[in-house]
């Protein structure tokens, strides 16, 4: 790829020549989209990433990977890329999703085009939900404008008031192609702790029954924590368009971890900090 760049640069130098932007057309993503947005994906490296350093979630890991491939692969979108992220809190929910910017973005969680919602920071007063509606429909639009690749992470969707999220609807689904920018080439992120409970309690029946947690798939989980989030009037998906219209490409679930994958979790972090003796002897600790 770098010397195809290189090639571009050199073309263009020259007086007359067409041949750059014969290349530029050719190529899946615009010179804008690969360098002034920084968006750098590497798909190896986010399934060498979730492989190394996520434990205990074969699920999200999946599916996760699945979804950004197809996703990222696909020149011409139909929509933008929406995931929600469910599960108790320490599963892994927020650190999964760092690991992705990471290898999405050259400048990774610092990209300008990476953004980061968290509604007890945000919006903080109910009284104020109608500003906020218009506000974050703004920024949302205006970003998308300047970077049809941009990222937003939604944080504790749990805690979000009511109605709020809908304000984005717009941006969702398969029709935004304006101002020259196709907005279907961005990503979306909820993360919530919604439906945490009932994953909880699939995966204990599992285990009560004798199962290997491994073989739980979507389909034991999807439509229940669709209902728990759609029907909590303490949710941000609450009534919610963006489950009633379908906009969430892929719901994903986080299991509860087993001591087992905590001491795997703790073994790794030390060991990338370089603490390889004591990491050697977690299990003495943990």
């Amino acid at each position: 790829m770098a010397e195809r760049w290189w090639l571009v640069v050199m073309l263009l130098l020259v007086p007359g020549s067409s041949s750059a932007w014969e290349l530029l057309s050719s190529l899946p993503l615009s010179l804008y989209n690969l360098y002034e947005c920084g968006f750098r994906a590497d798909i190896d490296a986010v399934d060498c990433a979730l492989a190394r350093n996520v434990f205990g979630q074969h699920l999200a890991q999946e599916l996760l990977f699945k979804s950004v491939k197809e996703f990222i692969e696909n020149d011409n979108p139909s929509k933008p890329l929406v995931l929600s992220l469910h599960g108790w809190s320490g599963t892994g929910k927020t650190f999964v999703s760092s690991l992705l910017v990471k290898h999405l973005f050259k400048e990774g969680s610092q990209s300008r085009f990476v953004h980061f919602f968290s509604p007890v920071l945000h919006f903080p007063r109910v009284q104020n939900l109608e500003q906020y509606k218009a506000d974050l429909k703004e920024w949302i639009q205006g970003n998308l404008t300047a970077c049809c690749r941009s990222l937003f992470v939604f944080e504790e969707m749990d805690k979000m008031h009511s109605g709020l999220i809908d304000a984005i609807v717009p941006f969702l689904g398969t029709s935004w192609v304006v101002y020259g920018s196709n907005y279907r080439k961005a990503i979306f992120l909820f993360i919530s702790n919604g439906g945490g409970d009932d994953i909880n309690e699939v995966a204990l029946d599992f285990w009560r029954q004798r199962k290997d947690r491994e073989d739980i798939r979507l389909h034991h989980l999807e439509s229940a924590i669709s209902k728990a989030v759609f029907s909590n009037p303490k949710h941000g998906f609450w009534q919610s368009q963006i489950i009633s219209q379908h906009l969430i490409d892929v719901i994903v679930p986080f299991l509860p971890l087993r001591p087992s994958h905590v001491r795997q979790c703790v073994r790794t972090e030390m060991v990338q900090q370089g603490c390889k003796t004591v990491a050697s002897r977690i299990n003495y600790f943990v």
